[in-house]
């Protein structure tokens, strides 16, 4: 009986006895970080035309990034992949990028092309839906008229067609935005 009251003391002993271990350091990656890193592989990006789709962070407070591919997304976004040039500092992860204009390149998939990202012309654009919160599609057809609950995978402008998915994350939709958290699309 004396044996088993020792196992907790045993226990106790060997786990203080280990030195604690910090956590990791975790700095947030930026918009701004992002932007000069496109800025400087020849893509001129501001920090506003920027938008993660995560909080994205590294081992250290600034970390190179890399432009690992590019291809277009929509009219006005480009899905940029972006890495830490030192693997071990970050994971690999996406951003969409604003653009007003089409690129000056053809091949704007390429990652050594030298497309232009220009700024808004009209000022600061005014977003009606952010990506990841939820919103209401109307979808109509000839007879039919259908509600549903859907989370916005992109930012989006009244009148701008943006990319939906159902709040299971299986069906994805295209849909138009009429108001603030309200979408319409066809059947």
């Amino acid at each position: 009986m004396k044996r088993l009251a020792s196992i907790p003391v045993l226990i106790l002993a060997a786990v203080s006895a280990w030195p604690a271990v910090a956590a990791p350091r975790r700095d947030a990656i930026t918009t701004t970080q992002i932007a000069a890193a496109m800025t400087g592989s020849g893509f001129h990006t501001s920090a506003d035309q920027v938008t993660l789709f995560s909080d994205v962070v590294a081992t250290v407070s600034n970390p190179a990034l890399k432009i690992e591919s590019m291809e277009r997304w929509n009219s006005h976004q480009m899905k940029v992949r972006l890495a830490c040039a030192n693997q071990e500092e970050c994971l690999p992860f996406f951003v969409a990028v604003y653009q007003d204009a089409p690129a000056q390149s053809s091949s704007a998939n390429a990652v050594g092309t030298k497309a232009a990202f220009a700024p808004p012309v009209t000022g600061p654009r005014v977003l009606a839906v952010h990506a990841g919160t939820p919103a209401i599609l109307q979808l109509e057809g000839d007879h039919i008229h259908i509600q549903l609950s859907v989370i916005c995978l992109e930012d989006g402008t009244i009148g701008q067609t943006v990319r939906l998915a159902s709040k299971d994350r299986r069906q994805n939709y295209a849909a138009q935005v009429v108001d603030t958290a309200r979408l319409k699309g066809r059947l």
